[in-house]
C-alpha cells in the first residue's frame, strides 16, 4: 500500500527535487510505473508490455531480487529498473543511518545482479523525509513519487475501479502509481487500451 502524503518542509530549507511528472514538450505523454516487485505476476505485466509496446519503471525491493528472477527480460524488452529499498519500511520513522542502508543497499544489489546503473528511487508508502531526500540526492537517485494514484492495492473485489482512478486524472507529463499485483494485471490491458485511446502515448522518465 502507497500513500501520497508530502512532508511538511521549513521554508528555508533547500531540498532536491522530488520528481512527480515528465518535464516534456511532447503532448499528451505518460509514464507507467509499477512498485513492490518482482513479484510472480511479473512476467503476465510484461507479456502485456509488450503486446502494447509500452514501456515502464520498476520499482523493486531488493529483498525480492535474485539471479534467477526476470529481471534480464525487463531489461532487454525496454523498461528501466529502480529501488524501492530492501524490505519496504516507512523511511520518515527510521534515522539517518537507517536510511542510508536501506537506499544504498538496495541499490547496490540490484547494480550487482543486473550489471546496470539504479538511477531512480522510490519511497515506500511515498513516506519520506529531508534526511530521505538528502541521501538519495549524495547516492545520484532521483526521487520518483506519482501524479496519478491507481489505488489498485485497495481494490482486490474492484479492478474495475483502478482503470477509471488513472484515467478521470490523465493529464500531460503524469507519472502512473501502480504495483504487481493480481487485480492490477486482470485489467492492465484495457488500462493502456484506455489511456491510448485518449491520444496518450507511453514514455519513460
Amino acid at each position: 500500500m502507497t500513500s501520497n502524503k508530502q512532508p511538511n518542509h521549513p521554508n528555508n530549507m533547500k531540498i532536491p527535487i522530488v520528481i512527480t511528472h515528465k518535464e516534456t514538450n511532447h503532448k499528451k505523454t505518460v509514464v507507467l510505473t509499477f512498485d513492490d516487485g518482482p513479484s510472480e505476476f511479473l512476467p503476465k505485466i510484461l507479456d502485456i508490455l509488450k503486446s502494447e509496446n509500452v514501456p515502464a519503471l520498476f520499482f523493486w525491493q531488493s529483498q525480492l531480487v535474485e539471479t534467477h528472477k526476470p529481471w534480464q527480460r525487463v531489461l532487454t524488452e525496454g523498461h528501466v529498473i529502480g529501488s524501492h529499498t530492501i524490505d519496504h519500511p516507512n523511511l520518515s520513522e527510521l534515522s539517518f543511518d537507517e536510511q542510508y542502508d536501506q537506499i544504498k543497499d538496495s541499490s547496490n544489489k540490484i547494480e550487482r545482479i543486473t550489471q546496470q546503473k539504479v538511477t531512480f528511487f522510490r519511497p515506500p508508502y511515498g513516506q519520506y523525509n529531508s534526511n530521505t531526500l538528502k541521501i538519495a540526492n549524495q547516492l545520484g537517485l532521483s526521487t520518483i513519487m506519482w501524479q496519478i494514484p491507481s489505488y489498485d492495492w485497495e481494490l482486490t473485489h474492484n479492478p474495475e475501479q483502478i482503470i477509471e482512478n488513472v484515467v478521470n486524472q490523465l493529464e500531460n507529463g503524469a507519472i502512473i502509481l501502480l504495483h504487481e499485483l493480481p487485480q492490477t494485471v486482470q485489467i492492465l490491458l484495457a488500462l493502456i487500451q484506455a489511456i491510448k485511446q485518449r491520444g496518450y502515448r507511453f514514455v519513460l522518465l
